[in-house]
């Protein structure tokens, strides 16, 4: 069987990017089937242990309206560095300059130089919902049991 070369692309989906600076790569997918394409740093910059930064990209971001760009980690800089990525919604209203918010929960510090890949996004479809505030919500089998209550085994 032969291996598809082009991914599938549907049409109003594609991700419009305005570089800040043209020394940061555009964020791309590492190989065909990728989830994310990574995102890369605009500066060089160290970060302490238990130090959290917000780490620019150099780039704005035009997400197709019903979907969020979701930013994760780089599975490699948290098993081997403890570097995580936090707070990682981007809507696609929003038209500022997209920051990766990193901590260090290393011992050690970790450098991060400029045009290294940082992070991942995710091209998400969202549910916008209405809210509707009700009296009483319905019963579940699992009802208010939560944090640890199925155990871990």
């Amino acid at each position: 069987m032969q291996e598809q070369t082009t991914l599938n692309k549907k049409e109003g989906t594609n991700l419009l990017i305005q570089r800040l600076t043209k020394e940061v790569d555009l964020p791309s997918f590492a190989h065909d089937y990728d989830a994310a394409i990574d995102l890369r740093s605009a500066e060089e910059t160290t970060i302490l242990p238990k130090q959290k930064i917000i780490v620019k990209t150099g780039l704005k971001v035009a997400i197709p309206i019903g979907y969020a760009g979701l930013i994760w980690d780089r599975s490699g800089m948290a098993a081997k560095h403890s570097i995580h990525a936090l707070a990682g919604v981007i809507d696609a209203g929003y038209r500022g300059e997209i920051g990766v918010v990193l901590i260090n929960l290393g011992d050690e510090e970790f450098k991060i130089e400029k045009n290294s890949r940082v992070a991942q996004m995710l091209i998400q479809p969202v549910l916008n919902t209405e809210v509707i505030e009700v009296e009483e919500l319905d019963e579940t089998s699992r009802g208010e049991d939560g944090f640890g209550s199925t155990g871990y085994k």
